[in-house]
């Protein structure tokens, strides 16, 4: 999206990132550019970040809408913040915001002016009503594919 990292201090990202880009594109031959010169550090989460947002995703209702790139970004930026660095998390994915804000991490866009409201997601089946935790998809009683709604909605800290 055009996010050049040697244009601010410290930039970290993970390798479930380089992962994710298509082989060849530009994307990831400025990824591995950056990261070859030393201006993009790339280092795995800590465990116990990525179990604190896994409970976290689930709780916001987003489990189901994070890969695993998404997930370690958030860990790796939740290791920074409890080290004592003032992450911010550049990316135009609602989850990844959302989450990001649920854990009062700061976030930024690119291409977009980011989110407004954080929102908690329930999945709930349109035929019979039951309501599931995400990740759940189908209803256990009737089969129905689930559908997801607001579960709670509030202001999102604009960092």
């Amino acid at each position: 999206m055009g996010f050049n990292p040697s244009k601010t201090r410290e930039v970290y990202s993970v390798k479930a990132v380089e992962e994710e880009l298509s082989e060849g594109t530009m994307p990831q031959l400025r990824f591995r550019m950056f990261s070859e010169r030393g201006d993009l550090t790339v280092r795995p989460p800590s465990i116990r970040a990525e179990r604190i947002i896994e409970v976290a995703s689930s709780q916001a209702g987003e489990s189901g809408y994070l890969s695993k790139a998404d997930r370690e970004v958030l860990a790796l930026a939740l290791d920074l913040k409890l080290d004592g660095h003032e992450p911010t998390i550049v990316s135009d994915d609602y989850a990844i915001q959302n989450v990001a804000d649920h854990l009062q991490i700061n976030h930024s866009s690119l291409a977009n002016f980011g989110i407004v409201h954080r929102f908690r997601w329930i999945m709930y089946c349109p035929a019979c009503f039951r309501r599931y935790k995400p990740p759940e998809k189908k209803c256990k009683v009737c089969g129905t594919l689930l559908r997801r709604k607001v579960l709670s909605k509030t202001k999102a800290n604009r960092g």
